[in-house]
């Protein structure tokens, strides 16, 4: 099965695929010895150079899941004191990038990758994949905004925001379900009417679970 040249460069010399185009037209790729253009795919057996030095045949990409605790931020820059998701994992993930977010005060699912087009299904909005979070709030959530939030939807500043809502223990605790990923959303939708999210943790990202893994704890996956 053929494969996109620069997706296979971005991963083999660690730059991005604007970078891998930016060599690929100016000449420095060569497929079976003959000078690769932009778009081009290729098969396993094929032979690529770059700058006239060969390439590993095949590509593995990494997948890992993550059971985030509190705490922790989904970047690689440290922001003052807190410390980032990176320093719960060995340096041989390091290079790994989330796929999404979770907010320092959020835990559970975080998936990581160095497959970019893994990451883009994962979270392009066109591709509906389905988040679960237990998420619980300061106050018990009224049957008014409860029916607000599920069938009609609240207005934020970046568009309306539906969401799933299940009733857990109590009226405080909810199970959320979406398939939208914007920034906070679960937290600003709550916070419109009203309400603080004390905790959110999410368990499910897609066919993705966190299985047995426990805070801190990470797996190598499949994809």
């Amino acid at each position: 099965m053929s494969e996109r040249l620069n997706k296979y460069l971005a991963f083999q010399l660690g730059v991005s695929r604007r970078e891998a185009d930016n060599s690929i037209a100016a000449g420095h790729v060569k497929v079976n010895g003959q000078t690769a253009v932009l778009g081009g795919r290729f098969e396993e057996s094929d032979t690529i150079t770059y700058k006239s030095k060969p390439l590993a045949k095949r590509v593995a990409y990494t997948y890992v899941a993550l059971n985030k605790p509190i705490g922790y931020v989904s970047s690689r820059k440290q922001q003052g004191d807190v410390p980032t998701l990176y320093s719960l994992l060995p340096e041989k993930y390091h290079n790994l990038k989330p796929v999404g977010r979770l907010d320092k005060d959020s835990s559970g699912l975080l998936l990581l990758t160095d497959d970019g087009d893994f990451a883009y299904n994962m979270t392009h909005p066109k591709f509906y994949k389905v988040k679960t979070y237990e998420v619980s709030l300061d106050t018990e959530l009224a049957p008014l905004h409860q029916q607000m939030i599920s069938d009609f939807g609240i207005e934020l500043e970046d568009g309306p925001s539906k969401l799933s809502l299940e009733k857990r223990d109590s009226a405080k605790d909810w199970l959320v379900t979406m398939h939208e990923g914007r920034n906070r959303q679960i937290r600003r939708t709550f916070s419109s009417l009203g309400y603080t999210v004390t905790a959110l943790h999410r368990i499910s990202f897609g066919t993705y679970t966190l299985e047995a893994l426990k805070p801190g704890e990470f797996a190598e996956i499949s994809k």
